[in-house]
């Protein structure tokens, strides 16, 4: 199993001081996100700092870009990382492409299967030299010549991964994809019993197994080194919880345990006005839940026990630790995962 992780930094030499750092501890690749900043600029430093990093975006938001925009970042990252670059979309939701990004919604997992379709087809024209004449109901792209066209990559146009939740963006992620990015709201269980089938018919549709696909995992994790470290991480753990649990979208992951009455009162509180409301949301999440979304484990355990969660189903996997703790901490579990590669 490889293991990455998320990049932390902002400034182009802070980045690229980290960049060095996580290679040189045996980290396999680095993710940046669509959150504060700009998902693609920061590993532009990050490739170039480093050799053998795979370096990704976990997730850029397409629907805030058209398939064009996108072609062409992606292509340079590839070129610049000499092949090393994983582009991962996801969908966002409605409130945010529409209120924050000014851009349109409406059926979003065909949209995004003519989005990753459209790249293909522009890598493709790059690449290939194939026309560009891709008509689809939601994108259009029918010219392309020779100024605007960049020199093909060597290695080839990115791997695209898809991040999802719900059935029908998996099911994307297995016709079209080159790999799957389930939300850190997962639990093992949703996983295996409503992801895993799921993704499974999108691959057949492209007569694929699970064997030609990636699933890159950001699993919570709960550890430290001290009962108080324990507890703070938990802590962290349960109000990361409890704000995804809140979104109305996310809601099948509860339903399948028999937690739809938790995710209601946490909707509800995310709408309140009490500064607290994120701490009292938090408490809700009792030790079932927590142990349900996240791997709980000291630091000697923690490699065996997201083996034995998600051992044979995940290819990468990511620590997602929303709380304060040492660099050092995932090292142990980090080494005993890569030697189960």
């Amino acid at each position: 199993m490889k293991v990455d992780a998320m990049l932390q930094g902002t400034g182009l030499a802070e980045l690229a001081a980290e960049a060095r750092e996580r290679e040189a501890a045996g980290y396999d690749g680095l993710w940046s996100f669509e959150g504060q900043h700009d998902p693609f600029l920061p590993l532009v430093a990050v490739a170039e700092h480093t050799s053998r990093l795979t370096v990704g975006t976990a997730i850029a938001v397409a629907f805030a870009r058209n398939p064009m925009s996108t072609a062409y970042v992606a292509h340079d990252l590839q070129v610049h990382s000499q092949g090393r670059f994983l582009l991962g979309l996801g969908s966002q939701v409605r409130p945010h492409i529409e209120r924050r990004f000014a851009m349109p919604w409406g059926h979003p997992a065909p949209r995004m299967r003519e989005y990753v379709q459209a790249l293909r087809a522009i890598w493709a024209s790059w690449n290939e030299g194939e026309p560009l004449n891709f008509r689809g109901d939601f994108y259009s792209h029918t010219l392309m010549t020779p100024f605007f066209s960049p020199a093909p990559s060597p290695w080839g146009p990115p791997r695209v991964y898809l991040a999802a939740v719900g059935e029908h963006m998996t099911r994307v992620a297995g016709e079209v994809c080159d790999g799957l990015q389930p939300h850190p709201f997962t639990t093992a269980r949703y996983l295996r019993e409503r992801t895993v089938p799921t993704l499974e018919e999108g691959l057949a549709r492209s007569g694929r197994t699970l064997a030609d696909l990636s699933i890159s995992f950001s699993g919570l994790v709960v550890s430290g080194t001290t009962e108080e470290e324990m507890e703070a991480a938990a802590r962290g753990a349960r109000e990361q919880i409890a704000f995804y649990g809140s979104t109305p979208a996310y809601r099948k992951v509860l339903d399948l345990h028999g937690w739809d009455e938790l995710g209601g009162e946490l909707n509800r509180l995310s709408r309140g006005t009490d500064d607290d409301r994120w701490r009292q949301m938090g408490e809700l999440i009792d030790d079932e839940v927590l142990n349900a979304f996240a791997v709980v484990a000291e630091p000697a355990q923690l490699g065996a026990a997201v083996l034995d969660r998600f051992g044979g189903v995940v290819d990468r996997f990511t620590f997602y630790a929303p709380y304060p703790h040492a660099e050092d901490l995932f090292v142990p579990a980090m080494e005993e995962l890569r030697a189960a590669d």
